[in-house]
C-alpha cells in the first residue's frame, strides 16, 4: 500500500502561483511513477502531469504545458506541482496518484490516490 497526502492548495487570484506537494509513505517511493490529476465540479477527473521515478521523463496536459512543472524529491518521498500563471479554468480539486511503470495519462492506470487539495482561482 502507498499512502498519499496532498497539501498546498488554496485561493489565488488569476495570474498567481501555487505549489502543491504530495508526500508518499508505505512503499518505496522510488518505485513509482507519480501523477497529478484534477477534477472540477461536474467534470471528469483529468490528467495534469506525471513524472517517472528518476524525473527523466515527464508528461503534461496541453492545457498546463508551459505553466505547470512537476518535480520529485525521492529523498523526501515527495512530488511537487508548481503552478504559475493560474487562471479560473484551473479551479479544481487536485489529486496526487501513484503507479508502477510508465508515465501515462489514464487515471484508471493509477493504483493509489490521495484525498485531494482544493485549488480555487479567482478572476
Amino acid at each position: 500500500q502507498v499512502q498519499l497526502v496532498e497539501s498546498g492548495g488554496g485561493l489565488v487570484q488569476a495570474g498567481g502561483s501555487l505549489r502543491l506537494s504530495c508526500v508518499a509513505s508505505g512503499r518505496t517511493f522510488l518505485n513509482y511513477v507519480m501523477g497529478w490529476f484534477r477534477q472540477a465540479p461536474g467534470k471528469e477527473r483529468e490528467f495534469v502531469a506525471a513524472v517517472n521515478w528518476s524525473a527523466t521523463s515527464t508528461n503534461y496536459a496541453t492545457s498546463v504545458k508551459g505553466r505547470f512543472t512537476i518535480s520529485r524529491d525521492n529523498a523526501k518521498n515527495t512530488v511537487y506541482l508548481q503552478m504559475n500563471n493560474l487562471n479560473p479554468e484551473d479551479t479544481a480539486v487536485y489529486y496526487c496518484a501513484a503507479k508502477r511503470f510508465g508515465v501515462v495519462v489514464n487515471p484508471k492506470a493509477y493504483d493509489y490516490w490521495g484525498q485531494g487539495t482544493q485549488v480555487t482561482v479567482s478572476s
